[in-house]
């Protein structure tokens, strides 16, 4: 389980790397890929192994959601994190962002309004703005070192035209871990304006020793009957391209609104992908998280430690997630002069805190998940390339 071997990702058509140019002006040659969420080192040993036992086989026929994948995600959800769950509950979608574009497709009409809590994933307005329905941005208050929830504020928001709330635990880009309290207010609020609750929980097993990461099914049972639950072992196990998510529905109507659609569109989960998660949601897969997590930490040590060295640059406490959320408004520059030193001096691609909403305006997020020599060097030019504030 070294997770500091170096491997070499250009020229392999990975959207981290080999886009990385085309999208940030940021060469692969000399730049460093810190933007999309996906690791720079291989998956699991059961999960290759699961691979190489597939194509030894050589024959790639039809698969189906067979026994052993349902019951090694009920597996994983109880013994990873406490939550009992029914097999009959899981549908697959092409991926946590399909499984989002499928549950606006199955619960808004073309102008309905669809709430987010921002700064958040990208990808949410990105998906609700491609289906003709309208994004309704309730900003998170920033408290100190953290967001915390103003519902006051998003209740005075509210349109009338709302018909879901996607919602994301652990918080993306922050890292944040919602207690069951804020959880339990959050389903609340679905209920009162009559809100289907998608909760986009692909981030819920990289989570810090100390760390406590509470789905929204264990912290709000009572609102089983209008929520979505979407785990995914995509950013655990980095496997993000083979595009299998799990949707979590108990309710049956609102499972049988999502088999209906996927049962028009004729899909059906690709078999290796099936395979592949199989073997990752098992005691091998779960030591191998438990050594990348220890990884990660000393990344993320190593990453805190070096941008607090950097008067008016602030890196928001990680709790879970390899996404370090990075506050550059202490510098006293425009986001254009951010940008450019960060791109063209120190030659690093993160993903741009303003593409996250509200509240992202002096922000940068940088991906952790890589071999701890680059994260190291990430540091070292960024603080050189912020030398003249030391």
């Amino acid at each position: 389980m070294n997770f500091d071997t170096p491997i070499d990702r250009r020229g392999q058509k990975q959207t981290k790397w080999d886009r990385m140019e085309e999208l940030f002006g940021v060469s692969p040659a000399d730049g460093l890929a810190m933007w999309t969420a996906d690791s720079d080192y291989p998956t699991a040993p059961c999960v290759r192994d699961a691979l190489f036992k597939a194509a030894e086989h050589g024959v790639f026929g039809y698969s189906w959601l067979h026994d052993d994948y349902l019951n090694a995600v009920a597996w994983w959800m109880h013994n990873r994190h406490g939550w009992d769950i029914d097999t009959d509950w899981i549908l697959t979608a092409q991926g946590l962002g399909n499984a989002i574009a499928l549950s606006i497709d199955a619960w808004s009409d073309p102008g309905d309004s669809v709430v987010i809590f921002s700064p958040v994933y990208l990808e949410f307005s990105v998906k609700i703005k491609k289906a003709g329905r309208v994004v309704n941005e309730c900003p998170l208050k920033r408290a100190g070192d953290t967001y915390v929830l103003d519902l006051e504020d998003a209740q005075s928001r509210l349109t009338g035209r709302e018909k879901l709330l996607i919602w994301c635990s652990p918080q993306n880009p922050s890292g944040r871990i919602w207690t069951a309290e804020e959880l339990r207010q959050v389903a609340d609020f679905a209920r009162k304006n009559n809100l289907i609750l998608v909760s986009d929980e692909v981030h819920h097993d990289l989570v810090y020793a100390g760390e406590k990461f509470i789905p929204m099914a264990v912290a709000a049972p009572e609102a089983q009957d209008i929520s979505v639950y979407l785990t995914a072992a995509s950013k655990t196990f980095n496997i993000a391209g083979q595009r299998t998510g799990n949707m979590i529905i108990p309710d049956p109507e609102l499972r049988q609104a999502i088999k209906s659609r996927l049962h028009v569109l004729d899909y059906m989960p690709a078999g290796l992908s099936v395979a592949m998660i199989t073997a990752a949601y098992s005691p091998e897969g779960a030591a191998w998280v438990d050594a990348q997590m220890a990884h990660l930490k000393k990344n993320r040590d190593i990453f805190d430690s070096g941008i607090s060295k950097i008067p008016g640059v602030y890196a928001m406490p990680l709790q879970s997630t390899y996404l370090a959320w990075v506050d550059f408004s202490g510098t006293g520059m425009t986001y254009e002069e951010i940008e450019n030193r960060i791109k063209k001096t120190a030659k690093i691609a993160p993903s741009p805190g303003p593409s996250f909403g509200a509240g992202g305006e002096t922000f940068m997020r940088f991906n952790l998940a890589t071999q701890t020599d680059k994260v190291t060097e990430a540091v070292t030019r960024l603080q050189y390339a912020f030398r003249d504030l030391q």
